[in-house]
């Protein structure tokens, strides 16, 4: 069996001790440009690792960080995370993603996990139905957590987005483009965030004095939002717009009005919620309320390094406001056209 390489085979190769070459990969001591070019060459001759479980238990300082987010296969999640990636790993961590699927036994078992195993900073998606006994168990270990999207305990950071404020300006786009009968489409479970899209869609048909809102639930994924579009149109043939809980479900809506021949934009408005990649590449490109999930990403990352350089800094709340892009899936109401 090929022996693991370890300090001492690499200063055994470099004809130097061991203490010399932990030096050298740390980039420490007093040691000649020469001698540390021997035992950088001999580490990758052997392939040798720093163990950087040992390093962070000498130095007290944990580079890993976990990622525990829901539906992973969310495009989304997807890009929100390559935005926390770039940025974290261009600052030395390394980062773990966990799925929970929203579910709350999972979740626990996943902190509990990542708390064993030492990890230097939390970003969590708290799941629906999450006891106080896992926020305690994350402060008594005094974790660094910044929570995204829920925001769900005073004692954690948040980034997350004014959902309300989003969605009362995507309704109120569709009723200044003439659309009375606006439904809203998406979501299951009444989660903080879906709660607080149902609001703002809500508050904005009642301050224009529209029909009673019409919330038709939906997995957030392409495929039910063709077939929830698809349930939703038979029941109500009368809608004429619709606002999407996400990108994903607006897509799949959009996919099965062209199924049975209608034009998105033309016979039925459709807005998404997200502005993923795909809203930009789908045909015909999708309106959406945009936040950017990369840059999100990225802002996640930031208040976590805050929050792991300064623990004792008071509690953090960033929202950021969602832009409404207007491009091919809304138009005037065929209603307001033939009159």
């Amino acid at each position: 069996m090929v022996q693991k390489p370890t300090l001492e085979t690499v200063a055994k190769l470099a004809g130097v001790s061991i203490p010399t070459v932990s030096q050298a990969l740390r980039g420490t001591g007093r040691i000649s440009e020469e001698t540390r070019r021997k035992v950088v060459s001999a580490a990758q001759q052997l392939h040798y690792l720093t163990d950087q479980k040992a390093a962070s238990m000498r130095s007290g300082e944990n580079r890993e960080v976990g990622f525990v987010i829901n539906q992973l296969s969310n495009p989304f999640n997807a890009e929100v995370i390559s935005g926390v990636v770039d940025l974290l790993e261009a600052e030395g961590y390394l980062v773990s993603i966990l799925d929970t699927r929203d579910d709350a036994n999972r979740q626990r078992q996943q902190l509990e996990s990542f708390i064993r195993h030492g990890r230097g900073g939390l970003l969590w998606v708290p799941t629906v139905g999450t006891d106080d006994t896992t926020y305690s168990l994350l402060r008594a270990h005094r974790v660094p957590t910044v929570t995204f999207l829920r925001n769900v305990s005073p004692s954690f950071d948040h980034v997350g987005i004014r959902n309300a404020e989003a969605t009362y300006q995507a309704t109120q786009h569709l009723i200044n483009l003439g659309h009375k009968t606006v439904a809203y489409l998406g979501g299951t479970q009444m989660t903080l965030v879906r709660r607080d899209r149902i609001s703002g869609y809500q508050k904005c048909l009642s301050d224009n004095s529209l029909c009673r809102p019409l919330v038709w639930d939906s997995e957030d994924t392409r495929l039910e939002g063709l077939n929830s579009m698809n349930t939703l149109l038979k029941a109500h043939p009368e809608i004429s717009a619709i606002v999407c809980n996400g990108d994903m479900v607006a897509l799949g809506a959009c996919l099965a009005l062209q199924r049975i021949g209608l034009v998105p934009g033309r016979e039925v408005s459709v807005v998404g919620f997200d502005d993923i990649q795909d809203a930009e590449a789908a045909t015909p490109r999708l309106t959406t309320m945009a936040v950017s999930p990369v840059k999100l990403g990225r802002k996640l990352a930031q208040v976590l390094l805050a929050r792991i350089r300064e623990p004792d800094m008071p509690v953090t709340v960033s929202e950021v406001s969602a832009e409404l892009l207007i491009r091919e899936t809304t138009g005037p109401s065929q209603n307001a056209v033939a009159s």
